[in-house]
Order: structure tokens, then C-alpha cells, then sequence
């Protein structure tokens, strides 16, 4: 009978888990990266539970993106310096030799610095490549992304990987990166779980929108 109990009460726990993951799931793609920020100051250990969630979510995928990003880095000059915004546990930082300045919301290494990824510690074109891996979350995108040009050296490189479902019209999403001065390198779009873009820094945003610039929330669906 204890072992029943015990499993019922396992189940139900992984269901609080599921719910409450999704909740803030929801908080962070329909918020600003500043609410964001907030929200983990204010409540540090739902970060945790986030990043649990989110673990669980990526570990059915039949690759992980940031293992894409690590090849892509392993091919070009350990001398280049990366920014990685929404860095996690810093798996990138830990799997190359690239000097990586990791960013994200709340410490869940020693390694990250705290900041609001619309608003990172570093200097005007400082860094060789900029990544965004699942982390291109928050309702003001063109601020975020504006963020990383400014940190980019000229023709410096932006790495995204993001689920393939929040796109929906990428051909509108790679025209508004132009807006942001950007140039697509590559894009990788044939997996059905996430999608690789390859950029190239070719000057400063242009001023006004980039109204094609949208991404659909990823919002995962009760299990």
C-alpha cells in the first residue's frame, strides 16, 4: 500500500510540476525580458523549476540545439569571444574553449552574470558571436536583438536556435533581421523540433519597426 501511495503522490507532484512550469513558461513569452527579470528576483527557485520543466520538454528531442551551437564553435577559432544570452547552465561555455560571457536571469551556475537580456554588462561591439539558444523569449524581441548587435564587432556573428513551431513565417522573420542589421549566412530549417539561423552583423539596426519580427509563444500543451 506505501508503494501505491507513494507512486500516487509522485504523479501528482510531476503534475503540480507540469502546471506550475507551464504557468511560467506562459509569464516569460507573453511578458517583457524586464517582467521576467522581476519575476525570478522576486521568486529565484521557480527559476529552478523552469529550467527542470524545460530540461524535461528538450530531453524527448532527438537532438539539443546547444549541441549544434558547440560544433558550430569547435569549427572556427577558439580565439573568438561569445556572448551567450539566456546561457542556463552554461552547458556552451563548459564545451568549448571560446572566452563565453554567459548571461541569464537567475545563477544557475557561478559562472552567469544576472541581467536583463535586453540590457547585458558588456561594451559596444565587444564580442565575435552573440547566441540566443531556446532563449528568444519575452515580448520585446526587437529590443533583445538589438542588444546583441550592439555587443557584435562588424560582420561579428548572431547564432539563433529556436523552436521550429514559434515560427510562423520565417521568410518575414529573416526580412525584419535586415531591419536589425542583419544579413542571413545560413539557415538550417530542416528539423522538425527547432530551427538553426546563421547571421552576420552587417551594421547598425535601421530606426523604426521590423514588424515581421514575431514568434508564436511556445506554450506546452497538458501531458
Amino acid at each position: 500500500r506505501s508503494g501505491r501511495s507513494a507512486a500516487l503522490r509522485a504523479r501528482m507532484e510531476e503534475r503540480l510540476l507540469g502546471a506550475r512550469f507551464r504557468y511560467l513558461n506562459q509569464q516569460l513569452y507573453t511578458g517583457s525580458s524586464r517582467d521576467a527579470a522581476r519575476l525570478f528576483r522576486a521568486d529565484p527557485a521557480a527559476f529552478h523549476l523552469y529550467h527542470q520543466g524545460f530540461e524535461r520538454q528538450v530531453r524527448r528531442w532527438p537532438e539539443r540545439p546547444v549541441q549544434r551551437i558547440v560544433r558550430y564553435l569547435r569549427r572556427r577559432p577558439a580565439s573568438l569571444v561569445v556572448a551567450d544570452f539566456g546561457c542556463g547552465d552554461c552547458t556552451l561555455a563548459e564545451s568549448v574553449k571560446n572566452q563565453v560571457h554567459c548571461f541569464d536571469l537567475v545563477p544557475l551556475s557561478p559562472r552567469v552574470t544576472v541581467c536583463d537580456m535586453a540590457k547585458v554588462p558588456l561594451a559596444a561591439e565587444s564580442v565575435d558571436v552573440a547566441v540566443f539558444c531556446l532563449a528568444l523569449m519575452g515580448t520585446n524581441l526587437q529590443e533583445i536583438l538589438g542588444e546583441a548587435n550592439r555587443v557584435l564587432k562588424p560582420g561579428g556573428t548572431l547564432m539563433v536556435a529556436e523552436v521550429a513551431s514559434r515560427f510562423e513565417d520565417t521568410h518575414a522573420f529573416l526580412k525584419a533581421m535586415t531591419q536589425l542589421g542583419f544579413r542571413t549566412v545560413s539557415k538550417d530549417l530542416s528539423s522538425s523540433y527547432f530551427y538553426v539561423l546563421e547571421f552576420a552583423k552587417t551594421g547598425p539596426a535601421r530606426p523604426g519597426g521590423a514588424p515581421g519580427l514575431r514568434l508564436r509563444p511556445c506554450l506546452y500543451k497538458r501531458r
